[in-house]
């Protein structure tokens, strides 16, 4: 196997620390009690590999804390037994493990509730945003253990009559977040006014030390970049704005952060990746990451990292596909999949070897074809590349781009052979479809026409046949039930809004953010 030692990483050592929140936590009083013990399988570190492709980077590694060691504490999966949905599509393989159960055959959607955002008339020169959710802006879910109750409700200043257990969170365009609760709709706390419009899907840490981790999507002022906000105080702990060390001027984050072991890695528009140090609600810079593919401009990253053990897996607007190891940030492998890669990639372990699959828009292209593409992930090589043809367009004066913004969605039960994604195909302008592909071969298995296109994520239902129904959202407002065996639309129906942003599933509930100003949760039935 060959290795290569680039020139080109320069590591500069210096520490900073960030500022620290007013009431440590002692993570063993917030541990998720247990009801069963696991027996304890030791995961083995993928090797510290650089292969050829490599070669197609220019990257620079720094360390900014060299008296921690980078390498990861532990690699388990810090997200599968938490009490919720803490993070986009809900842990480190980003594949919606959070689907839920209906019984027999749905056919109904009913609304719940709709919780009111404020909105934002402020005028920026990417004009006014408004209030509801945007791209991804995936709620998250929570229910939390008697002893957060507790904390909160001796701690917290911001907990309304109606809060309770089981709550929702989530960023809005009106830069503010929301905590709801699940069950009546109702504010559950005091909404936090971050400053600037979130586009995003914030992450909550799996360790429950309090911390929310938050990105600004659109700068309506200053300060505008990265936040941690602790929810037992309701204060803003961290902020990090512009990074005058980045290769890339625009300091966006619309990618969900993700913990792994002892360290918080944060994907920025600026083309860096960061790893932070978590020692118990406190945030440390350990290193960054900053690179472009040789001869190009450095690119922003807007998907959310996925991870399998200590590799990491990212795409950004340039196309670049990029895995790392996430013991030291060095990049492992390359692939460069044709254009502007918004949709996170996914992880999924057949025969004991992890796949990823990956897909990209029609930007750059201005006509051509949308990929999705499906990857050994230990070494970036291609078992299949699927192109659908589509175009960018204009309309009303605004251009639209083709092509993959949705995260895949991975079959499983009577589909499992089958993996789903909305399509933007633009022909004729603001059309879409809704796509099956063979996980073997990547042959389109079907493809229904939508109403308009999708950028809003899939998500899955199972019944007691294990037999699996699909929900999706369109950019004119109408919800979908989807058979996924067949493709055959179970349900359809238009509610009033744009359903840019991805739901979450809890049993037979959907939680999903508008672009209006509402918030919305439904219930769906079976026959």
């Amino acid at each position: 196997m060959k290795r290569l030692l680039p020139s080109a990483i320069l590591f500069i050592i210096s520490i900073i620390t960030f500022s620290q929140c007013h009431h440590p936590i002692d993570d063993e009083k917030t541990v998720v009690p247990k009801d069963t013990v696991k027996t304890e399988v030791a995961l083995v570190p993928l090797p510290d590999t650089i292969y050829p492709s490599v070669e197609n980077l220019e990257y620079t590694i720094t360390i900014f804390d060299s008296l921690t060691d980078g390498n990861l504490a532990q690699l388990e999966d810090l997200y599968e037994d938490v009490p919720g949905i803490f993070t986009f599509r809900g842990g480190p393989y980003r594949d919606a493990n959070f689907h839920g159960t209906v019984k027999g055959r749905p056919d109904t959607v009913v609304i719940d509730w709709v919780f009111t955002t404020d909105f934002d008339k402020r005028e920026t020169k990417f004009g006014s945003w408004g209030g509801g959710t945007g791209w991804t802006g995936q709620p998250l879910y929570v229910q939390w253990p008697d002893s957060c109750v507790e904390r909160f409700r001796k701690e917290s200043p911001a907990l309304t009559q109606h809060f309770d257990k089981e709550e929702i969170i989530i960023g809005s365009l009106d830069a503010h977040l929301y905590f709801i609760n699940f069950q009546t709709g109702d504010s559950s706390r005091r909404s936090f006014y971050v400053g600037n419009t979130i586009k995003g899907t914030p992450s909550l840490d799996p360790q429950l030390n309090g911390n929310l981790y938050v990105g600004h999507g659109i700068p309506c002022g200053h300060p505008f970049g990265a936040l941690t906000f602790n929810l037992f105080t309701h204060r803003q702990t961290q902020m990090f704005g512009r990074d005058v060390r980045a290769w890339r001027q625009w300091h966006a984050y619309d990618s969900s952060p993700i913990r792994v072991g002892q360290f918080l890695f944060r994907l920025g528009e600026n083309g860096t990746v960061y790893k932070y140090l978590c020692t118990g609600d406190t945030l440390k810079l350990h290193s960054t990451l900053r690179y472009h593919a040789k001869g190009r401009g450095t690119a922003g990253i807007e998907s959310s990292m996925a991870v399998y053990l200590n590799y990491g897996y990212f795409s950004d607007n340039h196309g670049n596909v990029i895995c790392i190891n996430l013991n030291n940030l060095q990049p492992v492998w390359h692939y460069f999949n044709h254009d502007d890669s918004d949709g996170s990639p996914v992880i999924e372990i057949e025969d004991g070897i992890p796949y990823l699959y990956t897909s990209c828009e029609i930007d750059k292209q201005q006509v051509g074809n949308g990929y999705l593409t499906k990857l050994n992930a230990l070494n970036g090589e291609e078992v299949w590349s699927a192109a659908v043809e589509g175009c960018k367009t204009t309309y009303n004066g605004k251009h639209f781009d083709g092509g993959f913004y949705a995260t895949p969605l991975l079959g499983q039960g009577n589909c499992k052979h089958l993996i789903f994604a909305n399509f933007v195909r633009n022909t004729p302008p603001m059309s879409g479809d809704f796509m099956a592909f063979n996980k073997q071969t990547g042959e389109v298995v079907y493809r229904i026409p939508l109403r308009y296109y999708a950028w809003s994520s899939p998500v899955a239902f199972y019944n007691e046949n294990d037999e699996m129904f699909i929900f999706t959202g369109d950019t004119t407002g109408y919800i979908y039930l989807i058979e996924g065996k067949t493709g055959k639309i179970l349900f359809k129906k238009w509610v009033g809004n744009n359903f840019e942003s991805s739901p979450v599933i809890i049993d037979n509930h959907i939680v999903v953010g508008s672009r209006g100003q509402e918030i919305y949760k439904f219930t769906v039935g079976g026959s």
